[in-house]
């Protein structure tokens, strides 16, 4: 048998969910994964800030030293849990076998998709929310960039599948808001991209106390500075410039590619804005999740519980 054609295929359910193809070959695998007392989990809906707050966590890890988290590609020091690319060979269960302990795992996973073993593990997770407008705007560009997601369709298209919950992983809403009640009874830190683009050095904080480090201001500028927009993009470390063109075609939209605050308000039509509102207001009525859509109302902070 030769290997599966897994590019530009339509989306697989699993359990409800749409999922990648790609990954969808390998879910017996997935479900079966071993999570150990120690692993720290990260997870994001895709283009959430995913990259981010994964070379935060590792320079948190190693003390704000650069030249230690150097020391390989960021997909490599922190493999992404689902990932299954069968041409290449690149197998996201496979790199954590190898990883020795303490693993940082990486996951765009829904609560009810991830192994049951690291929830009775009780592992640390680090999950970060960004507002729906500009996950949409980016999640777009990505797939016109990423082979392993489906066709690209119009802009018009793609705001109704993403409200619809038609993208890989399936609702924005859904996934938000059941990671957000998992803090309740698991060990988890809930970050928000905003707050981390507006005060980076408190945000910083507290990851440093969730994961049981103290670092000094010097390290916290430090670690501001390495992982800032402008540093990561043209870190070839960690914009995903490593992976091959056929999974990924940079010439279509970069990985990295903006990283703002409110780039919505460069797509949305007024009348796909009053779509998307509708919709929002309905699904996100009865949670007491926040989210700021531009610069401006990020200034009025809620209460957080951390």
């Amino acid at each position: 048998m030769g290997t599966p054609e897994v590019r530009r295929k339509d989306l697989k359910m699993i359990n409800g969910y749409p999922m990648v193809y790609a990954f969808a070959l390998n879910w017996e695998r997935m479900e079966e994964f071993q999570g150990r007392p120690d692993d720290i989990v990260i997870s994001t809906f895709p283009k959430s800030g995913t990259t981010w707050i994964s070379e935060i966590v590792d320079m948190v890890l190693n003390d704000g030293d650069t030249e230690k988290c150097k020391r390989d590609v960021i997909t490599t020091k922190i493999p992404m849990l689902e990932l299954y690319e069968p041409e290449h060979n690149i197998s996201g269960i496979e790199f954590l076998k190898t990883t020795p302990s303490p693993r940082v795992i990486k996951t765009h996973l829904p609560t009810d998709l991830l192994p049951k073993s690291l929830w009775e593990n009780k592992c640390k997770m680090i999950y970060m929310a960004r507002n729906a407008k500009d996950v949409t705007v980016s999640y777009y560009h990505f797939d016109l960039m990423n082979n392993l997601h489906p066709v690209p369709c119009t802009w018009e298209e793609y705001v109704l599948k993403f409200l619809d919950g038609n993208v890989p992983y399936g609702s924005w809403f859904n996934h938000v808001k059941t990671w957000w009640e998992k803090k309740k009874d698991h060990p988890l830190l809930f970050l928000y991209y905003e707050d981390l683009k507006q005060n980076p050095k408190e945000e910083i904080k507290k990851v440093a106390s969730f994961l049981g480090k103290t670092l000094d201001e010097k390290t916290l500028d430090k670690i501001i500075h390495h992982t800032s927009f402008e540093m990561m993009k043209d870190n070839p470390m960690v914009n995903y410039t490593h992976l091959p063109s056929s999974m990924m075609d940079h010439s279509k939209s970069p990985f990295m590619r903006k990283g703002t605050i409110g780039d919505w308000k460069n797509y949305f039509t007024v009348a796909q804005n009053e779509i998307f509102d509708a919709v929002y207001e309905k699904e996100m009525s009865g949670t007491t999740l926040k989210f700021c859509t531009e610069i401006q109302s990020c200034c009025c902070k809620f209460l957080s519980d951390y």
